[in-house]
């Protein structure tokens, strides 16, 4: 699943693809918010990306794409 999070005053967003659920992603950010601490998430790789939840502008839960590669007709 692929994750992206708006950070305050940062032209670019952080994109992650991550192993957890979407489920688990919203609990992650809403229990982040109600104790005004940071949001943790690892992605598929086991690296960590910890952010305080006061610079989050956003965060876009999203289902991973899988684009096609080679010759492919539609």
């Amino acid at each position: 699943m692929e994750v992206k999070i708006g950070v305050q005053h940062t032209p670019r967003e952080l994109v992650l693809e991550s192993a957890q659920t979407p489920a688990e992603v919203e609990q992650a950010v809403t229990e982040a918010m109600a104790k005004d601490s940071v949001l943790s998430l690892t992605d598929e790789k086991g690296r960590k990306v910890i952010i305080p939840i006061a610079k989050v502008a956003y965060v876009e839960i999203a289902e991973s794409n899988t684009r096609p590669f080679g010759f492919t007709t539609r």
